[in-house]
């Protein structure tokens, strides 16, 4: 049984959305995992784009890369660099320039295992990520769903997932994380590939 036909027979309203988004895109969607080396610079990409639209999150990263040598600056790098000269070189807040630096001490003290993050359990891989300031539970779902693609993760606090679950469930307001757990439990053990066509879904096809 593939992921869409347990979720169609889990909830049929979900299963509704599936149909409308594989027939629009011709085929299901799935994610594919990063190599293990690519897992500092998502982390570095993540904080740069907090809150903040896909325009100014491209533009900052670039100042910063640019600063760098045309890469993301190494925990190294980081810590080398007075923080004030980084947050206005590349336009960071004040905030995301602690969280690259907190970023940067986990990693080089061994408190986040980098290179063994795609090894470790997903409760795990929450836990150490939201050790780092400014790195949340949104930030570790996200980093679990698109850059190691684990199968079951529900990424309940994020704006688009709520807004989408209180327009099919017909919900009077938009529900708090913890009513979007309750109406995926039967999604497991595929809720990523829940959340992927319901992003897909609000993104594309929802008339708004």
């Amino acid at each position: 049984m593939t992921a869409e036909d347990h979720l169609n027979r889990a909830d049929p309203v979900l299963g509704a959305i599936i149909t409308q988004v594989v027939d629009a895109t011709g085929g299901p969607l799935t994610t594919t995992p990063d190599q293990p080396s690519d897992h500092y610079a998502v982390l570095v990409r993540a904080i740069v784009s907090q809150n903040i639209s896909t325009t100014s999150s491209r533009a900052i990263y670039q100042r910063l890369t640019d600063r760098f040598g045309g890469r993301p600056p190494s925990p190294e790098q980081i810590l080398a660099t007075d923080p004030d000269d980084l947050r206005v070189a590349a336009g960071l807040s004040k905030a995301k320039t602690v969280s690259l630096h907190s970023l940067a001490e986990h990693i080089l003290d061994g408190r986040l295992e980098l290179d063994r993050m795609h090894l470790l359990p997903d409760e795990e891989v929450v836990t150490q990520l939201s050790a780092v300031k400014g790195i949340g539970s949104w930030t570790a779902h996200i980093y679990l769903i698109f850059h190691l693609a684990r199968p079951d993760i529900l990424a309940s606090g994020d704006l688009e997932i709520r807004r989408a679950v209180e327009r099919l469930y017909a919900l009077p307001a938009i529900p708090r994380p913890t009513d979007v757990d309750r109406i995926a439990e039967p999604w497991r053990p595929y809720r990523t590939i829940a959340c992927l066509y319901l992003w897909h879904w609000w993104e594309n096809l929802a008339v708004r």
